[in-house]
């Protein structure tokens, strides 16, 4: 995958991650207290891994044991924290080059495993894990009705580049 691609697909990251953390605020707690607590403990899972993943590709520990916490943040805080860690990602890729992308890193999983990836692979990986659990967050949404956004590289290509609508 080209570094322009993965640059373009940590910023539809980080709109897609925002769209729904807004969705998401609308949601009454008092009314769904269960379904919200279901959809934070799986944003909060996709950021645990985010700052895992960020830890490996730093070489630095992440301090995690797993890939969620025992506590459950408040969606707001856990919105702020989110958001650093998206751009936090797209800074790195700035800074990136092919060959330092195709650098093959050695790290341990939190259940103790050693692993080894490239640069490229681990933050592909953080793009697909983060897809897919918002793809269930949104399931969760439209469990208790509520419109999830659209997670969608068109809409958000078009959203950024609207000159794209013109023929």
């Amino acid at each position: 995958m080209s570094l322009a691609m993965l640059k373009t697909l940590f910023a539809q990251k980080t709109w897609a991650n925002a769209e729904l953390y807004d969705c998401m605020a609308t949601v009454n707690p008092a009314q769904h207290a269960e379904p919200l607590h279901t959809a934070i403990r799986t944003l909060n899972h996709i950021y645990v891994v985010d700052r895992i993943f960020r830890a490996h590709l730093l070489g630095e520990p992440h301090g995690y044991t797993q890939s969620n916490t025992v506590e459950t943040p408040a969606l707001g805080e856990l919105h702020f924290a989110a958001a650093e860690t998206d751009l936090w990602f797209e800074s790195y890729l700035a800074g990136l080059d092919a060959s330092t992308l195709a650098e093959s890193l050695a790290f341990q999983f939190t259940d103790g495993d050693a692993g080894r990836m490239t640069r490229e692979e681990m933050l592909f990986h953080v793009l697909t894990h983060g897809a897919y659990h918002r793809g269930n967050v949104g399931q969760v949404l439209k469990g208790i009705a509520v419109t999830p956004p659209r997670d969608l590289l068109t809409k958000f290509l078009h959203q950024r580049e609207p000159a794209r609508r013109q023929g």
